[in-house]
């Protein structure tokens, strides 16, 4: 019985997984900008010699050859993804509160560890005039970090992210895309930078920004729940079959070793 074991393991495992993924999503169900994590899982088989060999048979009443293909199941976690859907807009009035429309395109931020991307808008100024984030990381724009003049009255920011004071173009935020969105990982901080081992190319983006508005997360609470009931029944069942597997295995072993 240890096939049955250990493909219950296996899948009690990829559940846990699954669980935790869940789990991150709705501790971040009001985090503004954050995307929620996707996972899928695959069974992966074990295979023997003769399941690689295809006999052929001179007619049906020809006897086989070789015994039936015998493959044992392994679950595996296969994809684990960031979704980048589009997070509805919520109204702040914020002067400095940013959205962004559109599944690709990014602020830049500059942090201890060089140039990181976001998706959270919620900027405010410093008393230097500088604008930067809620942890204290400066937006850049196209001319480096991005420092307004002491005294403005009327501060607007197109869609295309330049910066107006007074009627007088002052600066731009930079709102960039990437060619290829799974090259990207979470840093955490609602950050995001390249892969390692991957390169990521900045390209334009149809995605604009929206003054005085904030993106809500992209995750669906209640579809967050379902998911995790539905895991937690999975990983409930593949925890029986273990416990049915060890039961039979000391049968077996009880009555192997019993004197007769």
């Amino acid at each position: 019985m240890q096939n049955a074991m250990f493909s219950a393991l296996f899948g009690a495992l990829a559940n846990e997984h699954r669980m935790n993924s869940i789990a991150n999503n709705l501790a971040n169900v009001h985090t503004t900008g954050y995307k929620r994590d996707l996972v899928a899982f695959k069974d992966t088989f074990a295979m023997y010699a003769h399941d690689q060999i295809l006999e052929a048979q001179a007619s049906v009443r020809s006897e086989k050859l070789f015994p039936d293909p015998d493959h044992k199941s392994r679950v595996r976690l296969s994809v684990s993804v960031t979704d980048f859907q589009q997070g509805p807009l919520k109204v702040t009035g914020g002067p400095f509160d940013l959205a962004i429309s559109g599944e690709n395109g990014f602020f830049k931020i500059m942090t201890d560890s060089g140039e990181m991307y976001t998706r959270n808008g919620h900027f405010r100024l410093t008393a230097e005039g500088m604008l930067i984030t809620e942890q204290g990381y400066p937006v850049m724009g196209d001319g480096g970090q991005i420092v307004l003049p002491a005294g403005i009255k009327n501060f607007t920011i197109a869609e295309d992210g330049r910066i107006f004071a007074d009627n007088d173009l002052v600066a731009q935020v930079t709102l960039v895309g990437v060619d290829d969105l799974r090259n990207l990982e979470k840093l955490g901080q609602n950050m995001y930078r390249p892969r390692p081992g991957s390169t990521v190319n900045e390209v334009e983006t149809e995605a604009y920004v929206a003054q005085g508005f904030l993106e809500a997360p992209n995750v669906d609470a209640v579809y967050e729940m379902v998911n995790m009931i539905e895991a937690q029944r999975q990983f409930e069942a593949y925890a029986k079959v273990m416990q049915t597997s060890d039961a039979i295995d000391k049968e077996v072993t009880n009555k192997v070793g019993r004197g007769r």
